[in-house]
């Protein structure tokens, strides 16, 4: 009996090691733990009857390498490991991917195994995922539709799927017509404020794709395989954003405008997201911001509630005009008349 103690320290020992890197030599393992290589072998053996898949490699050198499974074996982790696991359980309902009781039951889970010390850590770190004001619950998606569109991209493969159309809040649900399914090159699945998407050249449309994860049915079979393609841009973050921001491309927002403010440049700062402030003094500073249109620009700016000096370009100066005479209707109390939107968008 008082060996097993100093065994199982040694397997619990052996194992961390092998999840430290993928090859181990059985003498570099012997020479760590402190054994001979006919220990290694014995406690090899003991961690496969415990169900860790652990695979020998042949040779003069020989060694070790635990792979991958058809079941889950018991995990080790280290403090750090442990707390970030936490985090991402606690933060699950904010990602969308309808996983919330299974995350709930993996915390509790974790929970009860972990050491008193990192217990307390955990209990005093809670933390709630909650939506921004004024937004709308994002749509749960099912979990066996992120797995297989996943398995697409990492497989290369065509996709059909129906794609639902979206309906404004109030409208009687009738059933949509008949559409035929769409086609579509997946190479990327993202996510973004808590909804997914898929990146995906559209076969029928020759162009770019953003599609929600929330409104696809997968047919199957999947299609052929295909050769991947470059996202514009080379950076699929940049790519999704960019179409966020109203975009063809990767270069950003369509409509960007400079302006200077009458307020300190650590008053703007926090609340001007992507934008660029420089400060021009003590209570002056230099703002350029982007927006999808040229009147949303100006409202944004507008915001700040301060003097307001136009550098450029000229449509932004014209949607400033355009937003004062309707604010000038407005506080009249009367209809708005007829007014020219500033050009572009």
């Amino acid at each position: 009996m008082g060996v097993m103690p100093k065994t199982s320290a040694r397997l619990l020992s052996l194992l961390s090691l092998l999840q430290a890197r993928r090859d181990w030599p059985g003498q570099l393992l012997a020479e760590r733990l402190e054994v001979s290589p006919r220990t290694v072998r014995r406690d090899v053996d003991r961690l496969r009857e415990l169900g860790y898949p652990i695979v020998a490699a042949k040779g003069p050198d020989g060694g070790y390498r635990l792979g991958a499974g058809t079941e889950l074996p018991p995990l080790l982790f280290d403090d750090d490991q442990a707390v970030a696991l936490t985090v991402a359980l606690q933060t699950a309902t904010a990602t969308g991917a309808g996983i919330e009781e299974a995350a709930a039951r993996a915390l509790s889970t974790v929970r009860q195994v972990l050491p008193a010390r990192l217990r307390h850590r955990i209990d005093a770190l809670q933390v709630t995922a909650v939506e921004a004001a004024g937004t709308r619950p994002n749509p749960q998606v099912d979990p066996r539709v992120l797995m297989g569109l996943s398995a697409a991209v990492r497989a290369r493969e065509v996709l059909r799927f129906d794609y639902a159309p979206v309906s404004a809040p109030g409208a009687p649900d009738d059933a949509p017509a008949a559409t035929p399914p769409r086609r579509a090159e997946p190479h990327h699945l993202v996510t973004r404020g808590g909804r997914w998407y898929l990146v995906a050249w559209d076969l029928d449309r020759e162009d770019w794709r953003t599609f929600r994860v929330d409104r696809i049915t997968p047919r199957t079979p999947t299609g052929p395989r295909f050769t991947p393609r470059d996202v514009p841009g080379g950076d699929v973050a940049a790519f999704v954003a960019s179409r966020f921001q109203g975009s063809d491309g990767p270069g950003g927002w369509p409509c960007r405008g400079e302006v200077i403010l009458d307020l300190p440049a650590a008053d703007v700062s926090p609340f001007a997201h992507d934008g660029v402030v420089e400060e021009l003094g003590p209570d002056r500073c230099r703002l350029v911001l982007g927006a999808w249109s040229w009147p949303g620009l100006a409202a944004t700016i507008g915001r700040f509630d301060a003097g307001i000096e136009v550098i450029g370009p000229a449509e932004l100066k014209a949607a400033f005009a355009h937003l004062a005479r309707r604010y000038t209707d407005a506080a009249a109390g009367g209809p708005a008349g007829p007014t020219t939107p500033p050009p572009g968008r």
